[in-house]
């Protein structure tokens, strides 16, 4: 499908939307249904990507917003989008496993670059990415983000984000200039 055949609603996540988000989520990173899609974790990680609570975190910060992205009504991806300073930061991103490929992970990217740049002022976007996601990057790599080398671990014993089936998993800070 085409994502312009249908068009795409970004808005602001609600209360509302908690159990969706966190079902999208899942299932874009976690268990057999991640992996009709590409973004899956499911060979680094196995338990939870997100839950409940996370997500209202994500919700009622301030300085932060959570997009939710729908297609005919259905929440079909996600992104968080943070105030850090002259900068923004992405994360929570979730593109239905199903709709992979189709484009739709590019839309969001950019309706997020745009929102940030337009309404903050943001001069760059930062992201963290498990640095053994080598197709994942490529895929940042494609859309404009730069690999800075700059590493951060991961959050090993905090079952809030996964069990790590791997003792060398970490972060590598990906950014973006926007100005």
């Amino acid at each position: 499908m085409d994502t312009a055949a249908a068009p795409l609603t970004f808005r602001d996540a609600t209360e509302a939307d908690v159990d969706a988000l966190v079902a999208l989520i899942e299932s874009a990173y976690r268990g057999d249904s991640s992996r009709a899609g590409w973004t899956t974790e499911a060979d680094l990680l196995e338990g939870q990507r997100t839950d409940p609570e996370g997500v209202r975190e994500v919700i009622g910060a301030p300085g932060s917003r959570l997009l939710a992205v729908e297609r005919d009504g259905a929440v079909v991806a996600c992104c968080q989008l943070e105030r850090r300073g002259g900068n923004a930061y992405f994360g929570m991103f979730a593109v239905s496993p199903g709709l992979q490929g189709e484009g739709l992970g590019r839309a969001v990217m950019a309706e997020a670059e745009r929102l940030v740049r337009e309404e903050w002022g943001a001069a760059e976007m930062h992201m963290t990415v498990i640095s053994l996601r080598e197709d994942l990057i490529a895929w940042y790599e494609r859309r404009g983000y730069r690999r800075t080398g700059r590493m951060s671990p991961f959050p090993y014993g905090d079952e809030r984000f996964g069990i790590p089936q791997r003792d060398d998993l970490r972060f590598e800070l990906l950014t973006k200039p926007l100005l």
